[in-house]
């Protein structure tokens, strides 16, 4: 918990509380209305796909690295944006302050521009909590159906993520079925904990009894799913940590890699020609076989040294755990790229290797992407018009008038009740809400037999 000091005195100590309170609330109005403007400049920027220019994966990663938003949080932002294009009347009640942020993005779930009318009416009276529980209402109601099953399957995730103190936290999405499944696995292995543990441990049963009533049902559910994950390591088949889950052969003729221009033809074992910056990409992270030939017919088989060691790729796997490229987060089937090409003499060793995703891994061969290595383990990307690209760009120095002048500017008085729920915060019906949003779409249905019987926009 943050607290000033008992030596600083806050600026605005001196304040009237009350005065206080107005400003907060003229200043959340403010806040939607720029945040409105914003996100329709990244819709601009997201249609004109600026961000590609730098060789990000999507605008939502440029966000991140540009202005140091969190990239769950930009997906979204970026999701709202791309909504608010077709939502004229949310838009306008958005750049006016009536609506907030928190109401516009709950809202952009499941609207349309035929129910936009009647979702703009509830959220000028709800407040941004009500109207959450009134959108997973409604989305609970399209999502009872087969397709809705089809959707939950293909929407279905599983996060981890290290905390500040090292542990591990893991969030997860599963249908019904699936999550049934998983619960039952946890509370079996949640039974079965105290006589593994007693038998581990040789400890007594009451004692281990005692110790397990102690332990809330939240750590007994974490210890229950350690156990699934060691009878998995210990029973189950093995897994495949290498960039890519299947073996490519490539024929290529290795000394011509040096060059700038592959002579001789390459081509994937069974399949087509490729280019020669793919050859060079595929080489980066692989075993060579050395096949010497007269005539189109092997006369020996040896084995290059080219290959990286599984030692090697641990200690690149430490010192790269993600995507080495300038905003880029991928920690998944990294490829370990040379900086200077084996072919071209680069060594396999540390110094001359690193992580790349895929995606960034061929921006780099056959994008016109280039990089070099600086003082350390810095490294320098460029883009293919040579410009520098920067690893962390400094966030932009505010600039121009406040947020209340350029409200002002263009028309918009705010004032500390323009968005406030206009419910003040009473208990809203949410049956009977959602409930007018089931009849807008059988309306619709009836009005229109042949379209979309309703569901979030795409």
């Amino acid at each position: 918990m943050c607290s000033l000091p008992v030596d600083i005195e806050s600026p605005f100590a001196d304040r009237p509380l009350e005065l206080i309170e107005r400003e907060i609330c003229e200043l959340s109005a403010h806040l939607a209305v720029s945040t409105c403007h914003w996100l329709q400049l990244v819709a601009e920027f997201d249609r004109r796909e600026g961000w590609a220019e730098w060789g990000v994966n999507s605008c939502a990663h440029w966000l991140s690295w540009r202005c140091s938003i969190a990239l769950r949080a930009a997906r979204e932002q970026v999701r709202v944006a791309r909504c608010l294009r077709d939502l004229a009347l949310i838009t306008e009640e958005f750049a006016a302050g009536r609506l907030s942020y928190s109401k516009v993005r709950a809202i952009t779930r499941i609207a349309t521009p035929e129910n936009e009318e009647y979702l703009v009416m509830l959220a000028v009276h709800a407040t941004g909590a009500q109207m959450e529980k009134i959108v997973s209402g409604y989305r609970g109601v399209l999502k009872a159906t087969t397709e809705g099953a089809q959707d939950a399957h293909a929407r279905r995730y599983l996060y981890w993520e290290h905390g500040d103190d090292g542990s591990v936290l893991i969030q997860a999405r599963l249908t019904p079925d699936d999550g049934a499944l998983v619960i039952a696995a946890l509370e079996q292995a949640d039974q079965a904990a105290p006589a593994e543990r007693e038998e581990e441990e040789g400890c007594s049963a009451e004692h281990l009894d005692g110790e397990a009533r102690r332990d809330p049902p939240s750590a007994r559910r974490a210890d229950a799913l350690t156990a699934l994950a060691r009878a998995e390591l210990a029973y189950g088949g093995s897994g495949h940590a290498g960039p890519d889950p299947v073996e490519l052969v490539v024929h290529v003729d290795v000394e011509s890699l040096a060059g700038e221009v592959i002579e001789e033809r390459s081509e994937l074992a069974n399949g087509p020609s490729i280019a020669p910056e793919t050859a060079r990409r595929l080489g980066c992270d692989a075993g060579i076989v050395r096949i010497v030939e007269r005539d189109g017919k092997p006369l020996s088989v040896g084995r290059r040294t080219r290959a990286i060691s599984p030692a090697l790729k641990r200690a690149l796997r430490d010192r790269d755990p993600h995507c080495r490229f300038p905003s880029c987060t991928h920690e998944r089937y990294l490829h370990a790229h040379h900086i200077q090409h084996w072919a071209r003499g680069g060594p396999t060793n540390l110094e001359n290797l690193i992580h790349l995703c895929p995606c960034h891994h061929r921006l780099v061969h056959e994008g016109g992407y280039t990089l070099a290595s600086t003082a350390g383990d810095a490294i320098r990307f460029y883009r293919p018009d040579g410009r520098p690209i920067p690893d962390r760009p400094p966030p932009a120095p505010a600039s121009g008038p406040d947020l209340a002048e350029r409200s002002r500017s263009r028309g918009i008085v705010i004032t500390p009740d323009t968005s406030q729920a206009l419910s003040a915060g009473e208990p809203f019906n949410r049956g009977m809400a959602v409930d007018g949003l089931v009849e807008a779409d059988e309306r619709r249905r009836r009005a229109d037999p042949g379209g979309d019987p309703g569901g979030e926009p795409t």
